[in-house]
């Protein structure tokens, strides 16, 4: 457990919450998120919480390094499907956006994206805030569809 100094009581007792000092992991089952991002003050909306816009231009660029590890195409985000924000995320809270490839097409790929945040107030929650797949169609230079993974010797 970690108490600081300033906190530490005259018979050495901790005066405030002990906090583990490894928390319980996130009950996904990713390792590691595709991006995580502590939310600040200038991310919130007229009610206090996190702008939902601004969880959804994290879920399309998660979605983008996944794509990309995938293929090192250029990718373009055609659509978003069903984003269903479940819990609202405050000023402080990190939230982590884990994804995983549903579907590749000829010219397309699907990525799911997780949306979990871990609790400011309280390091050892954590909560499922959304998620949604995203799909996107690889292009060229000209901004028109090419296959997602290039021909076996095309290089």
């Amino acid at each position: 457990m970690i108490c600081l100094d300033n906190d530490v009581t005259s018979d050495n007792r901790c005066s405030v919450e002990k906090i583990p000092e490894n928390p319980t992991p996130p009950p996904h089952n990713h390792n590691n998120p595709a991006i995580r991002v502590t939310m600040m003050p200038r991310d919130t909306n007229a009610f206090g919480t996190i702008f939902g816009g601004m969880i959804l231009s994290y879920i399309d660029q998660a979605g983008a390094v996944q794509a990309r590890k995938y293929s090192n195409r250029r990718f373009v985000t055609v659509a978003m499907r069903e984003v269903v924000f479940v819990q609202p995320v405050f000023v402080g809270d990190l939230v982590s956006f884990y994804t995983e490839i549903v579907k590749v097409g000829r010219t397309s790929i699907t990525v799911r994206v997780t949306v979990e945040a871990q609790r400011a107030i309280n390091p050892n929650e954590y909560v499922r805030v959304t998620g949604a797949e995203v799909v996107y169609v690889a292009v060229d230079e000209a901004g028109h569809p090419v296959p997602v993974k290039e021909p076996p010797g095309s290089v």
